[in-house]
């Protein structure tokens, strides 16, 4: 059976920090026509209809059919603690995060987080994303087995780390580089599931672990690779007072083979010079947080990193930030560079939460954009999902103008629909 979904249509042609605003494509009347999981063609409904008499129909009326957000940077087991008070990153670890990692060694309350975060992430349009577990197999486990029942393409990784955390949530060299490599032979590329091999940050991580799992990726290329990187500058200070050799944060990375296209860095906010340079030249992706970077106080990401080439998606960083929604996500960006002295056009940031997130994780053309041959995730938005975004979008003189109400005033209650691999697996009930 072909799907098709007529309304109003956002794709994209080219990155719109490259060729601007004009590189997305929007179709007043448009459909999306899904046939065996993927998009099988994008065009004026009208036509679809008539090209296509026998496809089921799905008529939104002026909502926005877009692709559905990819979030780059997650910790899913983080969902309970989201929004917890005043601390900074050391403290946060300690108080929040530790403690609630520690209560994965449980298979069952794994299980259940898992459920409950992507229950979450699809009710507000994300369909995509990257995810940390902790140290437990049993976390990746958990977020692997629920994704693969719902079809999505995700990633995920163990955590590891054998230093600087509690002795429940410490591991060895040994240990972070044979857990992971059993979990990579038994997920990675299973559907549409891709591992993340995952060293936490290097404060928690030894040269000995590191280097076991540059090892690890060396053989396994693949895979993605995530960490953190110049989230504040305390921590940077830590970093380099435990690796006193290094020229920098990411040189100590670098020096394990932890750089690269399949690398993303969460944060990346006190960047040097030389770490940009090298970010760039190696095609190593950034992920950018900005509602975690403002809620732990960590500091203003640089958008002038946006328009030099360098890949870099949005990320909620779940629960360090303090939303689940990418639609928050994009507009605490905005306003960071508003901070910056930049004004993101809404195709930015529209870009940021899809396609260039898409590419940071190495799934552009797969995710992203509506384009044909694409895998058919997609959310329906509604732009008047509010009586105080529907009174800002009714005096909209273009689609931006309509959208950006919804991009900083919108919520889970703008997520009409959600599609994966071409099966509705969310759909909004409004109140009453």
């Amino acid at each position: 059976m072909q799907e098709l979904l007529t309304g109003q249509v956002l794709t994209f042609d080219a990155d719109p920090f490259v060729a601007g605003p004009a590189a997305a494509r929007h179709l007043s009347h448009g459909g999306v026509l899904i046939e065996n999981g993927r998009i099988a063609a994008v065009d004026d409904a009208d036509s679809l209809r008539a090209r296509h008499p026998h496809a089921r129909v799905h008529a939104y009326g002026r909502g926005l059919i877009s692709a559905g957000f990819v979030d780059a940077h997650v910790h899913y087991p983080q969902t309970a603690i989201i929004a917890s008070w005043g601390k900074r990153l050391r403290d946060w670890l300690a108080t929040y995060t530790f403690p609630e990692e520690a209560r994965f060694h449980d298979p069952d309350h794994a299980a259940r987080v898992a459920e409950t975060y992507l229950d979450l992430a699809l009710a507000h349009g994300t369909t995509s994303f990257l995810s940390y577990g902790t140290i437990h197999p049993a976390s990746v486990e958990a977020i692997f087995t629920a994704a693969q029942a719902r079809g999505l393409r995700a990633a995920a990784g163990r955590t590891c780390m054998d230093r600087n955390a509690p002795d429940n949530l410490r591991d060895t060299a040994e240990a972070a580089h044979d857990e992971s490599a059993a979990l990579i032979a038994r997920w990675h590329g299973r559907g549409r599931l891709s591992y993340a091999i995952t060293p936490r940050f290097a404060p928690t991580s030894s040269p000995a672990q590191l280097e076991a799992l540059g090892a690890l990726w060396a053989q396994n290329p693949t895979c993605l690779m995530q960490t953190h990187l110049s989230e504040q500058t305390e921590e940077i200070d830590w970093v380099l007072g435990l690796y006193p050799q290094a020229r920098d944060y990411l040189d100590i990375y670098e020096g394990f083979g932890l750089i690269g296209r399949g690398a993303v860095f969460g944060h990346a906010i006190h960047l040097t010079e030389r770490e940009r340079a090298r970010l760039l030249e190696t095609g190593a992706a950034i992920a950018h947080c900005p509602t975690s970077n403002l809620f732990i106080g960590s500091g203003l990401f640089d958008p002038a990193l946006l328009r030099t080439g360098a890949r870099v998606g949005l990320g909620t960083d779940t629960g360090g930030g303090s939303s689940f929604s990418m639609l928050r996500t994009m507009a605490t960006a905005y306003e960071v560079a508003q901070l910056r002295g930049t004004a993101l056009h809404p195709a930015e940031l529209w870009w940021l939460g899809t396609g260039a997130a898409a590419d940071a994780l190495g799934w552009g053309g797969k995710v992203g954009n509506l384009v044909p041959g694409a895998e058919a995730d997609l959310i329906v938005v509604d732009l008047q999902s509010t009586p105080a975004i529907a009174q800002r979008a009714a005096r909209a003189n273009d689609l931006w103008e309509a959208l950006f109400p919804t991009i900083m005033m919108g919520d889970d209650r703008a997520i009409r629909a959600t599609w994966v691999a071409g099966q509705r697996m969310h759909r909004h009930a409004p109140p009453g």
